[in-house]
């Protein structure tokens, strides 16, 4: 008889609000901790000087956890002008600083260029490892390293705010695996001026965003009035972009046992004329109750993820 885990089976998504200075593990431990679930992962760090949507998922929920990896993200940030940082945020020690102050205009009129596939190279305080260490740490001890640019998309970048001559906010929409600080170090770069981020948040990653996010006071009283359930997303939030198939009691018991299913002809068509991107995957559902994540190949149903719920 296998050891019972410790813990309740709490199966869905979490879309936290993660507050400023927290840093996204704690974030997964104090929810995890709240619920008393056996298991919790979070889809996309957010580092603690950024505030935001952190998706944090429990139980089976952790099977959909790559699938947020990929997610579109939004974000909403403040580069301060005249002060660079090694860092490239408000912690950072300064390395530069410049009168340069550019105008809204000037900003602009560089964005187009940051918009796209481009290539960009991380800042070197973050947590990409270099030979087995993090790059923070080589950085803080101040070792001599370069890390390589990479390609990544960046798909809208705009104005939203000027307080005045020494902050600029913007909004940007990207891909996975951009970073926000340097983003702000090659604007800067290419104005001309000096500048770090000093305000970060994170709207949206995927299907979650502040419109469906709740905070940690927020769930603690849920907790404390036996409505925890009440901040808990269904696990089929991460899947809103995949196909969902019906199947019936008989082909859930097999795609529950690793085993593929034939499907119709016209079940395939539909299917097919859903699947964007190169996709093959597709959400088996037996009425309401997600059973599995598979591939599409040959007329069959092949799972490959298989969720263990009533």
């Amino acid at each position: 008889m296998g050891r019972r885990k410790k813990g309740n089976p709490v199966h869905g998504w979490v879309c936290l609000d993660k507050p400023f200075e927290m840093g996204s593990t704690e974030a997964v431990t104090r929810v995890r901790r709240l619920f008393d679930a056996q298991k919790a992962g979070h889809a996309g760090t957010l580092d603690p000087l950024a505030s935001g949507i952190l998706p944090i998922a429990l139980g089976e929920a952790t099977k959909t956890v790559p699938f947020m990896m990929e997610a579109q993200k939004v974000y909403r940030f403040t580069i301060n002008w005249g002060v660079s940082t090694d860092s490239v945020d408000r912690e950072g020690e300064i390395i530069g600083r410049s009168d340069v102050r550019p105008t809204v205009e000037a900003v602009r009129a560089a964005l187009p260029a940051l918009v796209g596939e481009i290539d960009q190279t991380p800042p070197r305080f973050s947590a990409i490892k270099v030979d087995g260490q993090r790059a923070y740490d080589l950085a803080r001890d101040g070792a001599d390293f370069e890390l390589e640019s990479r390609r990544v998309t960046i798909h809208s970048a705009e104005v939203t705010d000027a307080p005045d001559a020494d902050h600029v906010e913007l909004t940007i929409g990207t891909g996975k695996g951009v970073y926000v600080r340097s983003l702000a170090r090659d604007l800067a770069v290419m104005l001309g001026a000096e500048g770090h981020v000093s305000a970060l948040r994170r709207e949206r990653v995927g299907p979650f965003s502040t419109e469906n996010a709740v905070t940690l006071d927020f769930l603690t009283d849920l907790v404390h009035r036996d409505a925890a359930f009440e901040g808990i997303l269904p696990i089929a939030t991460a899947l809103d972009d995949i196909p969902e198939l019906a199947v019936t009691d008989q082909d859930a018991l097999s795609l529950r046992q690793g085993r593929p299913i034939v499907l119709l002809p016209r079940q395939v068509e539909t299917l097919k004329s859903r699947l964007t991107g190169g996709s093959r995957t597709v959400s088996a559902f037996q009425g309401q109750t997600l059973v599995a994540l598979g591939q599409l190949r040959a007329g069959r149903l092949e799972p490959d993820r298989v969720f263990n719920l009533s």
